[in-house]
């Protein structure tokens, strides 16, 4: 249309009833420009911390990357944090205008006339909106199990899918932080260039000569010399095998030069039990105990919260019973757990239940808010049990 005086301002500011004292001098006046149009245009407007969060990983230009494949939903991940995108409509339409200036910059510019045209270049009815979410890191052991390294000798047909780190970041709907934070979780090991996972077998083998060599050589096990172990096992396996069982199994520290390990022992009596499950579909609790306990290294004490995640008691059987039950076997999606967890058991003790939806929990959320939501709750004996809120099939 055409451009507006200052007259004209005025005369709707009147009619508007709004007292031209009380605002700006500055006015703009907005017309379309020749290819406004809708669509092609989104804006953002996440919660505040996401947007603070967001705001510094642009101004110090690291980078945000939309990930997933064309079956996922898109999560958009900064350098070390993962955000869910969904679009949401307004009812107040969003305005692009190239070169608008805020209140702030015209006060400090003075001097400017104070009647200002803008075009609009453009407009829209929606927005991404992003919440912080957990990084769907499921797939990444998935992918790493296709192909489990069984060892340097193993024959196994080569034509398998490896992954780099790029791959990885291509595939995996997480950050980067996150990503490799999850590596280390599960163990993963880089031969050449590519992430691997050891087979469990393979792994099991690595531990054992490592645990037979302190055995024989009577080390302290929070002593365990790196030289000695790779000159005496050399032999048997590649030295970056023997180095990374000790990395996944002990905790590296340096004394007087010499790089030594100290070996953690939950994690190797955890091993050792699923070792022992993996052969059995149930096993008597209480023979389980006595066989285990015998297994582990010599100085090492076998506690059933070792097993938390990975093995499950059923009490109600006579006599007890154990099998394995490994969270990281569980569907990644809330609803699907649960339903996959009470189709195994019907009731579950909190106790029980926690360590297979512990991994669920939003930053702040506790295990009792998720059963909360999705189970329901009932006294049995004294004790509060949780049952699924819909039937399972």
């Amino acid at each position: 249309g055409a451009m507006r005086s200052r007259a004209e301002v005025d005369a709707t500011l009147q009619t508007a009833k709004l007292n031209p004292a009380e605002l700006l001098p500055a006015v703009h006046c907005l017309s379309f420009g020749p290819q406004a149009g809708a669509g092609d245009l989104i804006g953002v407007h996440p919660e505040i911390e996401v947007k603070m969060h967001l705001y510094f990983c642009v101004i110090f230009f690291s980078s945000l990357v939309i990930r997933g494949e064309k079956d996922e939903q898109a999560v958009l991940c900064s350098k070390d944090k993962t955000y869910d995108m969904k679009i949401a409509d307004t009812s107040n339409m969003l305005l692009f205008i190239p070169g608008c200036k805020t209140p702030e910059q015209l006060n400090a510019d003075q001097a400017s006339c104070n009647i200002i045209h803008s075009q609009i270049a453009g407009f829209s009815n929606n927005y991404w909106e992003l919440r912080r979410c957990r990084p769907k890191l499921k797939k990444l052991r998935k992918l790493l199990m296709e192909d489990p390294y069984e060892g340097p000798d193993s024959r196994k047909d080569q034509t398998f899918s490896r992954y780099t780190t790029e791959d990885l970041l291509s595939l995996i709907q997480a950050s980067e932080e996150e990503i490799l934070h999850q590596l280390q979780v599960l163990d993963a090991c880089k031969i050449e260039g590519y992430w691997r996972i050891l087979e469990f077998d393979y792994e099991m083998k690595l531990l054992n000569h490592v645990t037979q060599l302190i055995d024989s050589e009577s080390w302290s096990l929070n002593k365990v010399p790196l030289r000695a172990c790779l000159e005496e096992l050399g032999s048997l396996e590649p030295t970056e095998m023997i180095e990374h069982i000790l990395l996944s199994y002990g905790r590296k520290y340096i004394d007087d030069g010499e790089v030594y390990f100290e070996m953690h022992e939950d994690k190797i009596c955890r091993a050792i039990a699923q070792m022992l499950l993996q052969n059995a579909v149930k096993f008597n609790l209480s023979e389980f105990q006595e066989v285990w306990q015998q297994s582990v290294p010599e100085g090492m004490t076998t506690r059933l919260d070792q097993l938390k995640g990975l093995a499950l008691l059923d009490k109600s059987s006579r006599p007890e019973t154990i099998f394995l039950l490994k969270v990281e076997d569980l569907p990644e999606n809330n609803q699907e757990r649960f339903n996959s967890l009470f189709s195994i058991r019907e009731k579950w003790t909190e106790a029980d239940i926690a360590p297979y939806i512990q991994d669920l929990c939003a930053e702040k959320q506790t295990v009792g808010a998720l059963l909360t939501k999705y189970a329901r709750s009932s006294m049995q004996n004294g004790v509060k049990v949780y049952n699924s809120r819909r039937p399972i099939s």
